[in-house]
């Protein structure tokens, strides 16, 4: 009987054999589809932007090689993930760094279990005060809990007396968006440091050299548009900008290209939504909120320009801003509870359009 697989002989090359010189040629073709959320994260601490005062405290911690258990809080995109790990970096080594460092995130088990028994166990190990090559390394290890309001209250309940028991061995820094969230005992334990929605000038700088770098055309309305929608998040802003230029090629990045990749609705068409509500008419609202759920635009997305187009309009009164800003909350609150969009759109109109015709 025949082998299945016969044995190559010596000499021959086969098909799907690589060579080093194709190998290297398709190593170096993946590096160019790295996100640039990745590609220009920051690698140490002084590359961190706009967080000062945080920054400023774990350098003087890097420098002594001792840290204090840190609760980082703050919106999405400003940092944080960044920082303990550029922080981890520069005391362990890129190296070290995959022995010494527990990161669990959202998208892991947060029960109490993994509290017991994942995060137990790596706390427990012992960590010696050098590297293989006999140079002085930090002999702790460091667990990372990103998005840790999202923890069950019981775990972490659990992770306060692991917390005590293995402070000598193990520092713990906790992420999240809403410190609200964790439990006082654990927050107690924790150095807190808030992480600043990302200024203008800031974002407009990063988003400029990112351009620079990549060789990529992009006028000032498009980076002003790019730093409307993203709202001070630097993952976000960076993200728009890469699917922007790969939707565009060669050519140059506009306004509108931005605006079209992040949802934005025209000026025109809120403007067009809030005249037909003076129009006192049910069958033209009723034909334009279809036509607007038609094209795809989200609802969440119409709520949010329609909330800072009335704020702003002179000519409606106190009254009807109110109310109209009260609908608002309610149907913004039924569409996170799962409620059909086109049935709490014609709510919301239906209400505007009685306020501002009575």
């Amino acid at each position: 009987m025949h082998p299945f697989f016969k044995p190559r002989e010596a000499g021959t090359t086969s098909k799907d054999s690589k060579t080093p010189e194709t190998s290297d040629k398709v190593g170096k073709g993946k590096q160019k589809h790295i996100p640039w959320v990745e590609k220009y994260r920051p690698r140490s601490v002084d590359d961190v932007a706009y967080q000062d005062e945080v920054v400023a405290v774990l350098k003087k911690s890097l420098e002594g090689s001792d840290l204090p258990n840190l609760l980082f809080y703050g919106p999405p995109g400003t940092g944080k993930t960044s920082t303990i790990l550029a922080a981890a970096r520069s005391l362990f080594g890129t190296e070290m760094m995959k022995l010494r460092v527990l990161e669990l995130n959202a998208s892991d088990e947060r029960g109490i279990n993994v509290i017991r028994e994942k995060v137990k166990k790596f706390a427990q190990t012992t960590a010696s005060g050098t590297k293989p090559d006999g140079k002085p390394c930090p002999p702790f290890k460091i667990i990372i809990l990103d998005e840790a309001d999202s923890m069950t209250a019981p775990a972490q309940a659990a992770l306060r007396r692991t917390m005590e028991k293995e402070s000598k061995s193990t520092r713990f820094c906790l992420i999240c968006n809403y410190v609200s969230r964790i439990i006082e005992p654990i927050a107690s334990r924790c150095a807190k440091f808030r992480f600043k929605p990302l200024a203008d000038r800031v974002l407009s700088e990063r988003l400029a050299e990112i351009c620079d770098k990549e060789n990529i055309a992009c006028d000032k309305e498009a980076i002003q548009a790019l730093m409307d929608t993203s709202e001070g998040d630097m993952r976000k802003a960076i993200t728009y900008l890469q699917s922007a230029a790969r939707l565009k090629g060669d050519e140059e990045v506009t306004q509108g290209d931005v605006y079209e990749i992040a949802g934005v609705i025209k000026d025109d068409k809120i403007d067009q939504l809030i005249k037909v509500c003076h129009s006192n008419s049910y069958e033209k609202l009723e034909k334009m909120v279809q036509e607007m759920i038609y094209e795809g635009h989200s609802a969440a997305q119409i709520i949010t320009q329609l909330h800072d187009k009335i704020v702003q309009r002179e000519d409606l009164n106190d009254q009807q801003k109110s109310v109209t800003c009260e609908k608002l909350a309610i149907v913004d609150k039924c569409l996170m509870d799962g409620a059909d969009e086109y049935l709490q759109l014609m709510a919301l109109f239906t209400t505007m359009m009685r306020e501002i015709c009575r």
